[in-house]
């Protein structure tokens, strides 16, 4: 059974950072890519970023590019986004996701069927 456990979130003031985690435990980690989804409220779950499964590859929304950055420990099954420059658009709920198959790489190949709680990131102007 897949668990996805994020944590990190918080209030930040526009222009500082956070950096969230992700504990994943259930399947061998390193198999599956890992992305990072979010929610405003009032709004869908939109993509931010993804990992390929060894972190060879990397994915990002245009919305966040140059100020996230998407990494990950397979020795420590963590997935992690660091969040800098955050803007007040950047406020939402933030999800950790796992890919249902091992060893995908193209960004269109990923299927996120295994969520995690989401932690809530708030960014004050």
């Amino acid at each position: 059974q897949v668990q996805l456990l994020e944590s990190g979130g918080g209030l930040v003031q526009a222009g500082a950072s956070l950096r969230l985690s992700c504990a994943a435990s259930g399947r061998t980690f390193s198999n599956y890519a890992m992305g990072w989804f979010r929610q405003a409220s009032g709004k869908e779950r939109e993509f931010v970023t993804a990992i390929t499964w060894v972190g060879a590859r990397t994915y990002y929304a245009d919305s966040v590019k140059g100020r996230f950055t998407i990494s990950r420990d397979n020795a420590k099954n963590m997935v992690y986004l660091q969040m800098n420059s955050l803007k007040p658009e950047d406020t939402a709920v933030y999800y950790c996701a796992q890919d249902r198959r091992p060893y995908t790489i193209a960004s269109s190949a990923f299927e996120f069927d295994y969520w995690g709680q989401g932690t809530q990131v708030t960014v004050s102007s």
